[in-house]
Parts: structure tokens; sequence; C-alpha cells
């Protein structure tokens, strides 16, 4: 190419980097459309506790055990494996993305053998040639900047959702350890009332054999022993069923898993209480899947831009250079070939394919913005409902403390009627049963608070998202 026709191109080149500042296609942050109204503060009663941790909540409760299984758990999850996977999909995504601005380079060689002939007999010739080739498309006006934007905010959200993962196994596997030993407390308490329900079927059979109790009061004793005995073996299936839960999620052996849950049998773990005192909106941008939401309608946004700039002309520079050997007719010649210069793509007519792209663009971000406003508002609810139920349980817990201690005083008041011979021992396994469901109501109590608080963690977002995760969801908003 002569030195006149590379002025022409580079100054192509320039004015497609002086486009290349104009404002991005599609719609910038500013459009972004606002908020939903959030309350100004919660309406359910706080309980006013420690601060909230810094660190994995898992590691609050009071039993070891829990961080543990949440550990193995989180290593033989699934899902966080394929968001893992999905991860170093999303980070693949923006190479790809950031390279579309690079120039690419290729380089080849090629030999054939062929005959020719300029009008008389043929010419056996020989080719050889190799070029280096180069090809640069000119980001005339944003599209593969936006590009670059759609894979950033993806990368991010894909982050976000691993954390979500986390987060969820971390519950799930919580909830499941506790039900296990609120299980265990009342197969205890279950087992204790069925032995209370044994020994009076015993003394009321041995009163009906002395002709002291009737047929119908031997037989209703008799009756409500099997039972006892039959919901006494339907509570330790539930909590074997619950043992092979918990083993599936923590991909620990059975036989393994009972030796680490034989040292704390039949003891409820309890949670580490805190009060949010965060308002509503500083709550949710702890939410790793609310993060997640905000990020996957950044990069819809920024699809947009990609689209719309599809339907606007397209500048590349390709050049190639490379030596060229040609053998004919015991002659050869050498030479070096070499070429340089621009291409303009205009569409002009597609059918509206284009325009199509863009109108799809446009009803992605539109469902992603709807999906952020939904899952904002459930995640308000999912925070409301969880205080609530913590205040309920403890505005609850002074009675059942209450009720249990007074069964049990009056059980201890049988017992010392029965040393004196003023009470029989029917009485006295009256009382004990009394006891013991004011105990079992007291356990379900108990369990009903930690499972609220682990509703709470995971409402709130456990520890919040991976560091600078937050700062990066700002940048894109």
């Amino acid at each position: 190419m002569k030195r006149g026709g590379i002025i022409p191109a580079l100054a192509i080149v320039a004015l497609a980097s002086g486009c290349a500042l104009r404002p991005l296609p599609g719609p910038d942050s500013a459009a972004m459309a606002p908020e939903p109204s959030l309350p100004a503060g919660w309406t359910a009663d706080r309980v006013p506790q420690a601060a909230p941790l810094a660190g994995g909540w898992w590691v609050a409760f009071d039993d070891p055990l829990v961080a543990e299984l949440v550990s193995s758990a989180t290593h033989a999850s699934a899902s966080i494996a394929q968001a893992q996977a999905r991860i170093a999909q999303a980070r693949a995504e923006l190479t790809a993305a950031q390279a579309r601005a690079l120039p690419s380079l290729d380089a080849t060689a090629a030999a054939n053998r062929g005959a020719v002939t300029f009008g008389g007999p043929l010419v056996l010739r020989n080719l050889y040639q190799a070029q280096a080739q180069a090809t640069w498309e000119l980001d005339l006006f944003g599209g593969a900047a936006r590009a670059r934007e759609a894979a950033a905010a993806g990368a991010l959200a894909r982050h976000a959702r691993l954390a979500e993962a986390r987060l969820a196994v971390a519950g799930e596997t919580a909830a499941a350890y506790t039900t296990l030993r609120h299980c265990e407390v009342q197969s205890g308490l279950i087992a204790a009332d069925a032995e209370s329900r044994r020994e009076t079927a015993r003394l009321v059979r041995a009163g009906g054999a002395a002709g002291l109790q009737a047929e119908a009061t031997v037989a209703l004793a008799v009756a409500s022993a099997s039972d006892a005995a039959s919901r006494l073996e339907q509570q330790r299936a539930a909590c074997e069923a619950q043992v092979q839960a918990l083993a599936a999620l923590t991909a620990i052996g059975v036989p393994a898993l009972r030796a680490q849950l034989s040292e704390r049998t039949a003891r409820l773990p309890l949670p580490r209480r805190f009060a949010p005192q965060s308002l509503p909106a500083e709550v949710l941008a702890r939410r790793p899947d609310l993060a997640a939401l905000e990020l996957e309608q950044a990069a819809a946004r920024a699809r947009i831009g990609v689209a719309e700039a599809a339907r606007l002309p397209q500048l590349s520079l390709a050049g190639n250079i490379g030596p060229v050997r040609v053998e004919a007719g015991g002659i050869s010649l050498s030479a070096t070939s070499w070429s340089l210069g621009p291409s303009l793509t205009l569409p002009l007519f597609d059918g509206g394919r284009r325009r199509a792209g863009v109108e799809s663009a446009v009803a992605d971000w539109s469902a992603a913005q709807a999906a952020w406003r939904e899952r904002a508002r459930v995640a308000v609810k999912e925070v409301e409902e969880a205080l609530l139920r913590i205040a309920t349980a403890a505005r609850r817990e002074p009675h059942a403390l209450a009720a249990s201690r007074g069964y049990n005083d009056a059980l201890e008041g049988a017992r010392a009627r029965h040393r004196a011979g003023f009470a029989s021992l029917i009485e006295l396994e009256d009382a004990r049963r009394s006891a013991l469901q004011a105990d079992a109501a007291l356990a379900d109590l108990r369990h009903e608070q930690v499972a609220a608080w682990i509703a709470l963690y995971r409402a709130i977002g456990g520890p919040g998202l991976p560091e600078g995760l937050a700062a990066s969801t700002e940048v894109t908003r």
C-alpha cells in the first residue's frame, strides 16, 4: 500500500477514537427506576441484646458442632459447587468481553502445488506463503464498552449468588441440627411419659385384678400406655430420619455423624441474640440475593447498549504482512506482501432483527427491575416475620416457664404426699405426666425461638456481602 493510502486509514482511526468518547448507548445508571418505598423502621418489637456479629452467624451458637456441620455441608453442597462453576464461567465471559476491545493477531502458513498456463504448455508451480494477520474492531459507538460493563456486573452477580448459596446451606444445616436436638429432647420427655403411663397401667391392672378398678378403667389405662409407646417409636423414627437428613446435607457417614452427635445428645443449641438496629434499607443492602438481582439488573441495562450499538455502523481495521515465494519453470520469485485498511459496515435492512434485539433487551431489563422490587418487599416481610416470631416467643416464655415450674412443684407435692401415705401412685403418675407435658411445651417454645433466630440471621443476610462486593454494587447502580 502506498503512503497516500495509509493516511486516510489513520484518519479514520482517529475519528473512531473521537466517536468513542460520545455517551455510551443504552440507559445510564441515572435511568434506573427508583427503589420501592420501604418502611422507615421495623414494626415488630426488637430484642435489645448484643450487637450484630461480624463473622459467620453459625459460629455464634453455644454448640461448636453447628459450625463444624455447616463447614462440612458447605464443602459438600452441590448448589455451592454450581455457583462456583458459574463464577468461573462469568470470569471467562468477562475476559472475552475485555478482549473484544483489543486487536486480534493470527498467523497462517500455506504451501501448494499447481499448474498454470500462459497460452502455452502447462507449467508446474509451487507457492509458499506465510502471513501475520491483524484485525481490530473499533468501538465506534460504545457497544464493546457496554459488553464489558454487562460482563463485569454479571461476574459480580455470580459472587453474590455464591454468598446466597452459602447462606442458604448454613441456614438449612443449622435448622436441621437444631431440629434433631429438639427431637431428642422431645424423645426423652415422651419416653418418660410412656414409662409413667406404663406404671399407671400396671397399678390399674393390679387394682382390677383385686376388684378395686372397673374393667373400663383398666382398658383405658392399658390403651393409654400403648398409645404412649406408639408415640415414642414414632418420635424415635423421626429423630432417625433427621440424622439421615443431616448426613445427606453434610456428606458425613452416618456412623461418623453419630459419633459426633453423641457428645451433646438431647441438648438444644442456642444462638447469640442481637437487635437489628439498622433501617430496613440498610439491612437489605446486606442481603446477597438482592445484591445479585441488582447486579443482574445492571447487566441487563448494559445489554440494551450492546443491542443498540449493533444497529449502528461498525468500523474495523485489518492488515496483513508476510513473505511469498513462487517457483515455476525453474524460476523462483520471492516477495513480501502487505496490506492495511479500514472496513466500514452499514446496516441497511435486516427485517427488524436488530430492533427486535433492542426491544428484547429492554424487556429483560424491565423484568430484572420487577424481580428486584418483588424480592425487596419479600425481604422486608421475612425480617418482620422473624422479629415478630422472636417477640411473640419472648412474651410467651414467662408463661411457659411458670407453667413448667408450677406443674413440677405440683409433682414434688404429690411425691411428698405419696411418701406420707396421703396420695396414691396413680395420682403421682398423673402429676408426673402433667409436668412432662409442660416441659414438652416449653421445649417446643424454645425450639421455635431458635428457629426464629436462624430465620432472622438468614433474613438480614447473615454476615453480609463478600468484602468489596457492596461497593461494587453501588458503582453499577
